[in-house]
């Protein structure tokens, strides 16, 4: 399947607030995602097998901790390599590139996860880095060799 690649030479990028106001908009859909999620699995465990503290079954407790994780993480994993959108992204007009243009791989997208998470744990860090790359680019986007940019709210 060959896939058209977008010309990212003049692209517009978008700033450090518009990134997190994304994340914010994206974070309370995975908030309610994964309530649903829990809820999908926990109430048959607790109802139909009487497992209702899953402290006390650690394997249970485990596996549960798997599919949150999965839920969480695959949110991100499955929009940015499908269209390379999140609704957070869509509401406020940015979509995910590969660095050459086409579409990002389940590779890239793991690693910019990744790294993401650790520009987090060290105190945002790897996104303020966005204010001192000439490209407005963060940790995640310069490990991942993918970019971030505008896009036309007209555009299909």
């Amino acid at each position: 399947m060959s896939e058209e690649k977008a010309d990212l030479t003049h692209a517009a990028v978008p700033g450090l607030f518009r990134r997190l106001a994304a994340i914010f908009y994206d974070s309370v859909l995975v908030l309610a995602l994964m309530a649903a999620a829990f809820t999908l699995v926990y109430l048959p465990l607790a109802v139909g097998l009487g497992l209702e503290d899953l402290r006390q079954y650690p394997y249970y407790k485990h596996l549960m901790t798997l599919w949150m994780l999965i839920v969480g993480v695959g949110f991100h994993l499955w929009f940015w390599t499908h269209g390379g959108q999140t609704l957070g992204m869509r509401a406020w007009r940015m979509r995910l590139f590969s660095a050459d243009g086409g579409g990002v791989s389940l590779k890239q997208a793991l690693i910019r996860y990744a790294v993401a998470i650790l520009s987090l744990l060290a105190g945002g860090l790897g996104f303020l880095w966005i204010l001192r790359d000439r490209e407005k680019r963060a940790w995640h986007d310069l490990a991942s060799h993918t970019r971030l940019v505008l896009v036309d709210p007209n555009r299909s």
